[in-house]
């Protein structure tokens, strides 16, 4: 691979005729985008339909792509001049992996905010800017995720008020942005979130306001009135670029791309046509708009990323490494039906024209994509972020109406027996949690002693995660049978006697 030329503008014309290329002068486009957090998931979904947008014509919507913590992005693409590889993948009717490769163009300019933090306020206030949009993970918000309030004593946001020039978070980069783009004199923007939040556009407009309140009432009330922030849902599943697949896509490429993206062929994006300036046709390249995103984000947060969280934290602790793995298991994949079938749909609200049953049937086959090779333990990263929106809401719901809950009790269980940091092969991982050194210091006191009513209760009263469930009753009920078959039985039987109609309260 060495030898081999890089990706970019210069050799982007010599890569085999399968692969599709950007058919516009790129030299012509603009930056109408300004998104942080420029990781996998957004080079796979937003930027692959603007890509589609700018194709067609419309070139004012070239990407500033900015890192919020580390050069990797940066360092990668910049010798390729943005240019990166998405590499859909899929298996054939024999079920043999495939892949099919675009070239995508649209990122221009790429930032690290560390670096350079000026470079990131000015571009959002630059007057070609239309919009700006965020990946950044449910802990990028800085908010409490029980309650959805900006904390203004974490650590990052307490840094910004203080430090107007040099802001860590996006919430801190895009109020100061915004304060300068106001006061020279540019138009309103619109504020965009990508991330797995309930109502993610109105958790971003309470957090940005919150934080103006704190330094400029005139900016606040320039933001209210004149911004926009649409909710949206973003559904495909992008798993993380492993070595092996970068040599699997130079070699198809007949270059070196050093950060090449890897996606499933569904893709689904329903966002709410709320926009302070103009925007591209993203439905050229997949996308909705839609007058609500909210029936749309309960959908996708309940049936994918519920389900998602609850089979990776039990692939996790049964030692199956990847999704698809995970999904062959004839008990885990009963579980996982029966969990969208019986428990997780009847909560959701009517979508016209939604096929519920085939809904859950082409979501189980998502997840037996064997071209993917989804690792369980990416997924299980920031669980406390995670959790109250992908399964709390779900059990609040059903709790509410005195419903049974055992198979969302066991996502959380599973969650719960995870934070002991050793699968069942003896194999040890660490949390990547943002409150790992809590959460296993609470897990060893409570749960490491043995399960009973009063240790799942010390859990459950871990307020930044379950808020006002502490102390909840039927929901203790509900876990007290299943941790203690995880502890002393294990995944595969746990499944096994939730299946049968055992381990009920």
């Amino acid at each position: 691979m060495a030898a081999m030329n890089r990706l970019n503008d210069t050799t982007v014309g010599t890569l085999p005729a399968a692969v599709v290329r950007p058919p516009y002068n790129r030299r012509a486009l603009k930056n109408g985008i300004v998104h942080l957090g420029i990781g996998a998931f957004m080079r796979a979904h937003m930027a692959a339909a603007t890509e589609a947008a700018i194709a067609a014509g419309d070139l004012r919507w070239g990407i500033t792509g900015v890192s919020l913590r580390q050069a990797d992005t940066r360092d990668a693409l910049a010798p390729q001049d943005g240019l990166y590889t998405l590499a859909i993948r899929d298996a054939d009717a024999q079920g043999q992996p495939r892949q099919r490769l675009q070239v995508i163009g649209a990122v221009r300019n790429l930032l690290v905010a560390p670096e350079n933090p000026q470079a990131v306020l000015e571009a959002i206030a630059a007057p070609d800017t239309r919009i700006v949009s965020l990946t950044v993970t449910e802990k990028g918000y800085c908010h409490d995720p029980a309650t959805g309030t900006l904390r203004l004593d974490h650590p990052d946001i307490v840094h910004d008020l203080t430090h107007p020039h040099a802001p860590r978070s996006a919430i801190g980069m895009l109020v100061y942005g915004l304060q300068l783009r106001h006061a020279q004199g540019h138009g309103p923007l619109t504020l965009m979130s990508l991330d797995n939040l309930p109502a993610n556009g109105r958790v971003l407009r309470a957090a940005v306001l919150r934080f103006a309140e704190e330094i400029d009432s005139t900016l606040r009330t320039w933001i209210e009135r004149q911004c926009r922030f649409p909710c949206s849902m973003v559904d495909r599943i992008v798993p993380k670029t492993t070595d092996g697949d970068r040599a699997m896509v130079c070699a198809a490429l007949g270059c070196v791309d050093a950060w090449p993206v890897l996606g499933e062929p569904f893709f689904d994006w329903a966002i709410e046509d709320e926009f302070a300036a103009d925007r591209p046709d993203w439905t050229l390249g997949g996308a909705r708009f839609v007058p609500d995103a909210e029936p749309f984000e309960r959908l996708k947060l309940r049936m994918v990323n519920g389900t998602h969280s609850s089979l990776a934290y039990l692939g996790a602790m049964a030692g199956w490494q990847t999704v698809d793995e995970a999904i062959a298991q004839p008990a885990l994949r009963t579980h996982i039906e029966a969990l969208m079938r019986d428990e997780i749909e009847p909560t959701l609200p009517a979508l016209p024209g939604l096929d519920l049953a085939a809904y859950r049937h082409n979501l189980l086959a998502r997840y037996g994509n064997p071209a993917l090779a989804h690792r369980t333990q990416q997924i299980a990263m920031d669980g406390s972020q995670k959790l109250p929106q992908r399964l709390l809401g779900t059990l609040r719901d059903r709790l509410a109406r005195q419903l049974p809950v055992p198979r969302m009790a066991l996502g959380l269980a599973a969650w719960m027996h995870y934070l002991r940091g050793v699968d069942e092969l003896g194999q040890a991982y660490g949390i990547d949690d943002p409150h790992a050194t809590q959460l296993t210091a609470l897990y060893q006191q409570s749960l490491g002693q043995g399960v009973s009513p009063h240790t799942v209760q010390a859990m459950l009263a871990y307020a930044p995660v379950f808020g006002d469930l502490a102390g909840h009753a039927a929901l203790t009920a509900a876990l007290v049978p299943l941790l203690q078959s995880l502890q002393a039985h294990g995944v595969a039987a746990t499944l096994e006697a939730v299946n049968h109609g055992e381990l009920t309260a």
